[in-house]
């Protein structure tokens, strides 16, 4: 399953929630008390009467008892929100009982059938979860406990089950009926119903279920596998968005086929469909043969999608793909395990799109993205590692750590051993435990024996929380370079002492004084202090460190600034040459946010960057792609961690007021520079990667302008509106205007609706450009949006659109009298009655109050002591907002 990252005034009516208010105090689940289920379940077959408000769902489960397992004459079935009709055993009426929400029926034999009658209000389901309707149609959402909404049933990953499936429903409501694995068999009713037939012939447990139900078109086209078999591939979508699909369709095909080149997967059943859905609280979802997408990851035309846009389609279609393998046919035994298939996955699209697009700048975005979610989760109230030990409810496990850190954490075992002991080792796991619920220690055990390495030590990668922090010391030694590294594992909640953990690092010692390039080598820090002799190139050395991000850590040395210039010019690991330039950009902002910097340091310091800047700009060698990785300067949520580390608290005002100080000096500095750019950039029209690349630089070029000049910032932007023949020239555009103050702004905003609001991914995009922007009167704008027609919060990328990316807006959230953080808590009380993942999600942004300046943290932590105040809490908010205020 795919997280989605796109960033509520409550319009929504709590009194439309389909569920009861859990517990105050929701029980603490724990990975050292699994247990394998008693019961077996070999085949599942499931009859659906369909209805946009009534559903009736019979399931008859074969059962048998599990060998493996300690007995038991109970058969726990789980439910959510349901009622049984009937419950029978063997065709007579069983006995049975309810259980808080779980059905439990005795069962006096070693096998039986069972069948439970359930009906169920998909127009009422505002969660999303289980079986609901969208838009006149029906879908589901099963991960991670959502069949237990449809049916009772072990829901739980390790209980697995092949399913044979009857969908019957009205023809004209539900002209397309589909489901998991190959269509068996169809036919008409004679009443104005028809029905359809199903069956999935590989073993998968329940949240890999799914049904869709609507009035949809395919575009199709068939891939041909490695091994000659022929599959239908289609992507399902509504009549008006079939053009805005051959993008997606395109990029599944060359999934297919990058999977079997580099890792041996062959797809395994005749029929492969995506379906796009316009309510989804995710990004997407790898059910079996039948992936059912949020709609922002289907669509896309130049006109309505940026190029990044198109990124995330190839790449969100990737990884559901890649599940195929990394989580169907092997999935998880419990969901402690969730980092063994969304780690593993995530890792795998990562290398895809590197393939794809190029690798230097694909790595430089992951990382990027890596520090802005996962690092603040790693140091905040809700750190766990990525195989965490408990939970009160699974949906705040799917984090920046169990998918992003995770994937990095292989990305370490695959730099240690190779691509080839590497793909030695997965081959060895696939083949190991196809058709398993397996664990993160199988993963780790296959590539330990498949690769040829000893990871005993290794496997404190999944027990520790915390981003390591690597400290760098040298000193030259005759014709050497003798490295000093020392490594510390900050205090986590719950984890006071941590053991240090093996670190690969691919380093290289470059020669300042003779312009010398050093011959790379990876080193591995096992030791909480250690030492390494690299050879040295020439006088003057400069070590270029953790190239290509080779371990999720923070480094930390004391380069001189005149050694990070050079490396910011010259190195050549793409990935070491932007970080330099970010380490230059980094000691200087936090320097100037903390007020640490005399006054000739921070001239000093200012003109480095604007020194390194410059020869970004003039580098010919540079294709714009990698430019504008130059150009990007360091988020304000990164500058928080950094700022906000030991005894230090961040202060986010004054972390604004520095970056926007550098970037009007940059903009002031090279004005000449910039507007050459913006100009030769314009110029380019080609939609290949030399035009993708100019779109790119045009409008980071066009920021840094603003920041110096609004007034030519306001004519340029609205010049390159005006041009524009493609979404990411008129997106750039509008989003640096969003920011100023003036008619320009007004003026295209209200043309860009006009144009686009019959498009809900594109008014997305108008929420969101309004709700990130720099104008002082942003939350006045945020709080006149959400009473905007268009705005529900039913729908979760409209909700997200807005709020989410009001809550990630560092000037607005952190407004000084507390008015950000008031309206973020009002969305959450607002919210989780209607959706409680959804309003979860906004938890986070509030419990790092423990590591902002007092003001803004008293603040922060009467907001969250309201929400809990309130009661009723669902245990997704519960738990978030309990941690945040424990932790």
């Amino acid at each position: 399953m795919d997280i989605a990252t796109t960033p509520i005034t409550p319009d929504g009516n709590p009194e439309l929630a389909d569920a009861a208010p859990t517990p105050h105090e929701p029980p603490v689940i724990r990975r050292e008390d699994y247990q394998p289920f008693p019961w077996l379940v070999p085949t599942t077959q499931l009859d659906f009467r369909l209805g946009l408000e009534a559903t009736t769902v019979t399931a008859t489960l074969q059962v048998e008892r599990n060998p493996a397992a300690a007995a038991s004459r109970e058969l726990c079935l789980n439910g959510d929100s349901l009622t049984a009709q009937s419950v029978t055993v063997d065709g007579a009426p069983a006995e049975w009982r309810m259980d808080g929400p779980d059905l439990i029926v005795t069962l006096p034999g070693e096998a039986h059938s069972v069948t439970i009658v359930t009906r169920i209000d998909p127009s009422a389901n505002t969660q999303l979860m289980g079986l609901y309707a969208s838009n006149g149609m029906l879908c589901t959402q099963c991960e991670s406990e959502g069949f237990r909404r449809i049916t009772f049933f072990p829901d739980r990953p390790d209980v697995l089950s092949t399913y044979a499936v009857r969908m019957e429903g009205d023809a004209n409501l539900f002209p397309i009926l589909l489901c998991n694995g190959n269509r068996t068999n169809a036919g008409e009713n004679g009443d104005g119903t028809h029905w359809a037939e199903w069956h999935d012939p590989w073993p998968k447990p329940s949240y890999l279920f799914a049904l869709v139900a609507g009035d949809l078109v395919a575009n199709s086209k068939p891939f041909v596998t490695v091994s000659g078999r022929e599959v239908e591939c289609n992507v399902w979508v509504r009549a008006e968005d079939l053009t805005r699909t051959d993008h997606a369709l395109e990029s599944l095909h060359r999934s297919m086929k990058w999977d079997e080149d580099v890792f041996g997967r062959e797809y395994d059943l005749d029929l492969y469909n995506i379906v796009a859905v316009s309510d989804f609280n995710m990004g997407a979802m790898e059910n079996k043969g039948l992936n059912v997408f949020n709609t922002k990851y289907v669509l896309a035309d130049p006109d309505t999608a940026t190029d990044a846009d198109f990124d995330a389609v190839e790449g969100v279609i990737a990884h559901e793909y890649f599940h195929n393998w990394s989580g169907n046919r092997i999935t998880c035994r419990d969901w402690f395990q969730l980092s063994l298939k969304e780690g593993f996955t995530v890792l795998r699209d990562q290398l895809f799109s590197q393939d794809m697009r190029g690798e230097a700048v694909k790595r430089i975005e992951d990382v990027r993205i890596l520090r802005a979610a996962q690092f603040p989760e790693d140091s905040g109230p809700l750190a766990h590692p990525i195989r965490p030990d408990s939970y009160r409810e699974i949906s705040n496990f799917y984090t920046a750590t169990v998918y992003n850190k995770g994937a990095e954490v292989i990305r370490m075992m695959r730099s240690m051993v190779g691509v080839e002991r590497f793909r030695a080792g997965t081959d060895l796991y696939f083949d190991r435990h196809d058709g398993e619920a397996a664990t993160c220690e199988d993963f780790i055990k296959a590539i330990e024996d498949g690769a040829g390495i000893d990871l005993a030590q290794f496997r404190r990668w999944y027990s520790q929380a915390g981003t390591p922090r690597v400290t760098v010391s040298q000193a030259v030694e005759g014709d050497t370079l003798k490295l000093t590294l020392k490594q510390t594992v900050p205090v986590t909640p719950g984890q006071p002492d941590k053991l240090p953990m093996p670190i690969p690092l691919r380093v290289a010692v470059h020669s300042r004084g003779q312009g010398a390039l050093g011959e790379e080598q990876l080193i591995v820090l096992t030791d909480e202090e250690q030492s390494f002799s690299l050879p040295l190139t020439g006088p003057d050395p400069v070590v270029s460190i953790n190239r290509g991000f080779t371990a999720p850590v923070v480094i930390e040395r004391a380069l001189q600034r005149e050694d990070l210039v050079f490396l910011a010019a010259h190195d050549d690991d793409p990935f070491a040459r932007s970080e330099a330039l970010q380490e230059l950009a980094v000691s200087h902002l936090v320097g100037t946010a903390s007020g640490s910097l005399a006054a000739g340091e921070q001239a000093a310091g200012e003109a480095a960057i604007i020194g390194a800047f410059r020869s970004s700009l003039a580098d010919n060698a540079l294709d714009d792609a990698m430019r504008g990785e130059l150009m990007v300067l360091p988020s304000e949520t990164y500058l928080f961690e950094v700022m906000a580390t030991g005894d230090r608290k961040a202060d986010p005002g004054a972390i604004h007021t520095a970056r926007e100080g550098l970037k009007a000096a940059i903009g002031t500095a090279l004005a000449d520079e910039l507007n050459a750019l913006h100009a030769r950039a314009s110029a380019v029209t080609l939609d290949d990667p030399a035009g993708r690349g100019a779109r790119k630089v045009k409008t980071i070029a066009l920021g840094l302008i603003a920041a110096a000049d609004p007034a030519r910032a306001a004519h340029l932007a609205a010049a390159q509106y005006d041009a524009a023949d493609n979404m990411t020239d008129r997106q750039g555009a509008l989003m640096v205007l969003c920011g100023l103050d003036g008619p320009e702004r007004e003026a295209k905003l209200a043309d860009f609706y006009a144009r686009y609001r019959d498009n809900a991914l594109v008014v997305d995009k108008w929420f969101t450009l309004q709700a990130l922007s720099l104008h002082p009167d942003v939350i006045a704008h945020v709080r006149q949006l959400a009473e905007h027609p268009d705005f529900t919060m039913k729908n979760p990328n409209r909700v997200r659109s807005l709020h989410m990316a009001f809550a990630g807006n560092p000037k607005g959230f952190h407004k000084a009298d507390g008015e950000g953080y008031r309206m973020v808590a009002d969305v959450i009380l607002a919210l989780d009655p209607i959706n409680p993942q959804t309003a979860a999600r906004f938890v986070p942004a509030l419990g790092r109050w423990r590591r902002i300046e007092p003001g803004r943290a008293a603040l922060m932590k009467g907001e969250l002591e309201r929400i809990m105040a309130a009661g009723n809490l669902s245990r997704d908010t519960f738990e978030q907002v309990s941690r945040s205020l424990e932790g």
